[in-house]
């Protein structure tokens, strides 16, 4: 297996949109200081379910999409499978030696709904509430000590992935306009929910709540605009193109939520990580 072709069955660009999930959450708790390398966690747990999906859509993926690596012969049906194992297992020993048991009792029930995902539920009426609660269990990753203090980006986290895996159910032959027309509409939900909340934290200095409330807006023009886009032209194309802009649009809410907290180079850093992201994502499909 060649480390381009293991880039693309892990969609490695697209973890660039995973430490603001357990960062936000650590922000929003009495996180100790280990937390903040707790992405290393899922970013392993997230590639893992990456691979198993291949695995798991590799009849489908010889139809419509031949050129996946298992597909395509580049990647065999085992070693995906393997890969899958051996992410999965080093995301979990990650999370405990990073956070003990409270780390654990997350990270296990995250692993779980990655696996539930791709073997039973993608397909399913339930398919994107069961990959949204996914990011909303990564944000309290973060957040393991004291997870009900997360509970607002953990929401927010859950909502974006649920419009996200909705609309990307229309990649291979074309979404409808009532569902990019509603995932537009939660999407500006979201956004205006985060910047009320940065707004009206009586604890974020001015420019921490200034830089929220951009933030969110930043997401809203950019993700609402390509799901827009889809609504008029419910295409395929047009369906790749909101997914993955919806993916790089994690990093625009997630720095929303740091900067709540004023969590400012924290929040940079989660946005300057964007343009790595859409420079790999043109080489690597994070989709």
């Amino acid at each position: 297996m060649r480390l381009g072709d293991l880039v693309e069955l892990t969609r490695a660009p697209a973890a660039f949109s995973i430490p603001g999930d357990a960062w936000s959450g650590a922000a929003h708790a009495a996180a100790d200081g280990r937390s903040w390398a707790m992405p290393l966690a899922s970013t392993c747990l997230y590639w893992s379910g990456m691979a198993f999906n291949d695995w798991c859509d590799r009849h489908v993926d010889a139809e419509e999409r031949p050129e996946r690596p298992i597909p395509s012969g580049r990647v065999s049906p085992a070693a995906a499978l393997g890969v899958a194992a051996g992410l999965g297992a080093a995301g979990v020993g990650l999370a405990a030696a990073l956070g003990g048991r409270s780390a654990v009792a997350v990270a296990a029930p995250l692993a779980l709904m990655v696996v539930t995902y791709d073997a039973a539920a993608k397909d399913a009426p339930i398919g994107p509430l069961a990959m949204a609660s996914t990011r909303g269990l990564d944000v309290l990753l973060g957040a393991h000590s004291s997870p009900a203090g997360a509970w607002q980006p953990a929401l927010a986290m859950t909502a974006h992935t649920a419009g996200l895996t909705w609309l990307s159910r229309g990649e291979v032959h074309g979404t409808r306009r009532e569902v990019a027309a509603t995932v537009t509409a939660g999407t500006l939900a979201v956004a205006a929910a985060t910047a009320h909340a940065a707004h009206h934290d009586p604890d974020a200095g001015r420019l921490a709540r200034l830089t929220g409330v951009g933030l969110s807006a930043a997401y809203a023009l950019v993700v609402g605009r390509a799901q827009a886009r889809a609504a008029q032209d419910p295409t395929a194309d047009a369906a790749r193109t909101a997914t993955r802009t919806g993916i790089g649009g994690f990093s625009l809410l997630q720095g929303a939520w740091l900067a709540r907290r004023g969590r400012l180079v924290a929040a940079a850093t989660v946005v300057g990580a964007g343009p790595a992201y859409r420079a790999l994502s043109r080489r690597w499909s994070p989709t």
